[in-house]
């Protein structure tokens, strides 16, 4: 594992783009990062990332929005149930956790448009808990890597893939 780890990192430190939601533990930001990037490339997510963060610098300000506000912010983006269930989660933060993002990662997952990976990645990122955030990406990595023949997004493939991911 230790091998893999350090390929992983030298990979990382050469090829990885400056992007502002990694230079951040911010749990808003890198939310709205997460759930921008959700069906959306980089290159274009990163332009609606600066201007929604412009707009919106903070998850009381974006609670405290019209939906209509957020909508046409995020306007080309497409996807628009993404912009509601930020917007509509926003407002459970502010109101059951007094406008601070949810620390534990069974408290994230409950808000509106987060799953499994998008939990786990702020878990992560933000609060340095060891949750594996796993995508299609990871699991072609770790699959190749680790030699598993098994298809990953079969329950055999996924199972072997946690449980690989847990360990990094």
């Amino acid at each position: 594992m230790a091998g893999f780890l350090h390929l992983i990192y030298k990979w990382y430190n050469t090829n990885k783009r400056d992007l502002p939601w990694r230079e951040t533990t911010d749990p808003y930001k890198i939310w709205i990062s997460e759930i921008i990037l959700q069906q959306t490339r980089v290159k274009q997510g990163l332009d609606y990332y600066l201007s929604f963060i412009k707009r919106f610098p903070t998850l009381k300000i974006l609670a405290n929005s019209s939906e209509d506000e957020v909508l046409k912010s995020w306007q080309g983006l497409g996807y628009y149930s993404r912009a509601r269930n930020l917007h509509f989660s926003s407002k459970i933060i502010l109101e059951k956790y007094n406008g601070i993002f949810p620390t534990q990662i069974k408290d994230i997952i409950k808000l509106k448009g987060i799953g499994e990976y998008t939990a786990s990645a702020i878990a992560s990122i933000a609060f340095d808990k060891p949750y594996a955030a796993v995508d299609g990406n990871i699991n072609r990595v770790l699959a190749r890597y680790f030699g598993i023949t098994d298809p990953v997004d079969s329950a055999k493939g996924k199972k072997k893939i946690k449980i690989i991911a847990d360990e990094c």
